[in-house]
């Protein structure tokens, strides 16, 4: 598939409102990866900017949290958008529901929860497309002993594979597979219906996923990820700028600088006499 291929053929779908959109892809396109070598590009987006940097790009899939929904969809009323769902605001399933229904409202196209199989049960009841996350969950962490890859020994590797079976009875349509090992998921992809998402976890997968931050070099980039710019630098760089600026500003207000005759607007002379005199008079 050309990288741009979907802005020539866009599907159209009617959005959870019943509003007529079009979308680069949808669930049913998504599903359609299995058992081909075509792979979708999926990343994070929190803000207008980046869901719109994401679909010039021509990256067909975004992640962001749930209450981002409606600012990402300013950015773009094309991607396909997820709305990640855990703990915030939503600590029971009936609350989870509530949540998932708010965001698909807002323009969402799918959620994602790695809560538990009942949560993905529940909303898969109501046709919600639901994604999992398995593999390493980071909020998860503690259970693991720290970041790392699971499913490295082949008794890990078999617990990993049994809950993937699970979620797919759940009803789950997808996966984000985190931190797997390579070739532990490109066997699990090959026996497993739901759709692969990989974050670190190989390219024998269906869809593969990166956070911005990481693509753009805002920060340290794991080892997983690849750093295709330096904004970090930038960043820096505009920081150090600002506080240049402030500092100049700062010196020409004590030193009566600022403002000068260019930011002033005067009175005409005889508009400011006729003032004077009737404040004197």
């Amino acid at each position: 598939m050309d990288r741009t291929s979907w802005k020539k053929v866009m599907p159209r779908i009617l959005d959870y409102n019943g509003r007529d959109a079009q979308r680069t892809v949808t669930v049913a396109s998504i599903k359609a990866l299995k058992g081909t070598s075509t792979r979708y590009a999926q990343v994070t987006a929190s803000t207008e900017a980046e869901a719109a940097a994401a679909e010039a790009a021509g990256v067909e899939m975004v992640v962001c949290l749930s209450q981002a929904v409606p600012e990402v969809r300013q950015g773009s009323s094309r991607l396909f958008v997820t709305a990640a769902i855990d703990f915030d605001g939503a600590v029971t399933v009936d609350e989870l529901l509530g949540t998932a229904l708010g965001a698909l409202s807002h323009g969402a196209d799918a959620v994602i929860t790695a809560r538990r199989l009942r949560a993905v049960e529940v909303l898969a009841e109501e046709d919600i497309p639901v994604m999992g996350h398995l593999g390493f969950v980071p909020k998860k962490s503690t259970l693991y002993g720290g970041v790392r890859a699971v499913g490295r020994t082949a008794d890990e590797a078999i617990a990993l594979w049994e809950r993937f079976r699970r979620l797919e009875n759940a009803g789950a349509f997808a996966v984000e597979c985190e931190l797997i090992p390579g070739n532990v998921m490109a066997e699990i992809g090959r026996r497993t219906g739901m759709i692969t998402i990989s974050l670190g976890s190989g390219k024998d997968t269906n869809v593969i996923f990166l956070f911005t931050a990481d693509i753009c070099g805002e920060g340290r980039v794991p080892r997983h990820a690849r750093a295709y710019a330096d904004l970090a630098s930038l960043h820096a760089q505009i920081a150090q700028e600002r506080i240049r600026a402030l500092t100049a500003y700062r010196a020409d207000v004590a030193s009566a600088l600022f403002p000068g005759d260019a930011e002033i607007v005067m009175a005409p002379d005889h508009e400011l006499q006729k003032f004077v005199a009737g404040l004197e008079g």
